[in-house]
């Protein structure tokens, strides 16, 4: 069985958006350093172009979790792969992601974080699946609302394939 990508957000659009979220998270946090804490591996394209969008003094840190074990869904057990370098007590943390689906994982990942005394804790995704959701997790700025498709393209994968498209493409299986 071969693979097609099928475009679905163009580079254009993409750029458009992560510039009209950076506007925003600059707006929301005038006079205010933010602490962005990526989660691995996918949201590090994303997070990359939006800290170079956003005008107020940024810090960047990465985690990486796991909720999939050997398995292609979820088990729902979050494990830390990658904690973050640095304490995030007292900081504006926004974690960024490259997708929100079922909300497992980072319903789980938000509440740790905050119980680490930061200022605040938001979270920032690219993509959002809402009728994925299975956990409730409110989501403060959403680049795209997407339909239950399988994507890749700016960070997402398909068998660790795809990463570096400049768009979101749809998998389409021949």
């Amino acid at each position: 069985m071969s693979e097609r990508i099928e475009v679905l957000l163009s580079e254009e659009e993409v750029n458009r958006r992560i510039r009209q979220i950076g506007a925003q998270i600059s707006e929301d946090y005038a006079g205010r350093p933010v602490h962005l804490v990526c989660v691995l591996k996918g949201g590090s394209f994303f997070m990359c172009e939006l800290a170079k969008r956003i005008t107020v003094p940024v810090s960047l840190d990465f985690m990486s979790v796991s909720s999939y074990g050997g398995d292609t869904k979820s088990s729902g057990v979050v494990k830390i792969v990658k904690d973050l370098d640095e304490a995030i007590s007292g900081r504006n943390v926004i974690v960024v992601e490259d997708i929100v689906d079922s909300g497992r994982t980072l319903s789980y990942l938000l509440e740790m974080l905050k119980g680490r005394g930061p200022e605040s804790v938001r979270l920032c995704t690219l993509l959002d699946k809402p009728e994925r959701r299975v956990v409730d997790v409110s989501v403060d700025y959403t680049g795209f609302r997407i339909p239950d498709e399988f994507v890749v393209g700016y960070g997402l994968d398909y068998d660790q394939k795809y990463r570096n498209l400049p768009y979101i493409g749809v998998v389409k299986f021949d």
